[in-house]
């Protein structure tokens, strides 16, 4: 039988990318994604001991980290009005090619889309584009699959308008 902390391992090793989603969602600078992640990593250990494994490891570890994720954000929400963050742009083109010029404005327009989310439709948007089902949405959230569908609609809405007011062509 394998201790807590070789289980622990190879399932945090198998899940790793849930950390690295969450943290690039809710952080832009690279330092902060670190401290995150360290902090998301402690709190799945310290928290271990109550998982059931008769659920889901991803959608355990999902809801604690959208919840560090989102503690992180708020405390460290004074960092953000006080810092600039540098728009790649501004250092001018490093490829001149149109297609690539384009592609950058609209991944640069959903930055801005998903940054200006409250909490909580920043944590739906990213379990929807990590392709989870409607059922897994609500039991991370802790909300009704009705509301997810609800939200995810309201969401693509704002998107297409986000995009059509972005890039009108």
């Amino acid at each position: 039988m394998d201790s807590p902390q070789t289980r622990f391992q190879a399932l945090l090793e198998r899940h790793q990318k849930i950390v690295f989603k969450v943290a690039r969602t809710y952080c832009q600078h690279a330092e902060d994604r670190r401290d995150l992640e360290q902090e998301i990593v402690a709190q799945l250990w310290r928290s271990f001991p109550r998982y059931d494994e008769g659920r889901s490891f991803s959608t355990w570890m999902y809801r604690i980290a959208l919840n560090i994720a989102i503690s992180f954000a708020r405390s460290s929400g004074h960092r953000k009005k006080h810092s600039v963050s540098l728009d790649e742009r501004a250092l001018g083109p490093t490829d001149d090619s149109t297609a690539a010029h384009e592609r950058d404005d609209l991944v640069q327009t959903l930055h801005h889309f998903i940054d200006r989310l409250d909490d909580l439709n920043r944590a739906l948007l990213l379990l929807y584009l990590d392709e989870n089902s409607y059922n897994e949405i609500a039991e991370v959230l802790g909300i009704s699959v009705t509301n997810v569908a609800t939200k995810i609609s309201r969401l693509k809405q704002r998107l297409r308008k986000e995009f059509t007011h972005t890039n009108p062509h």
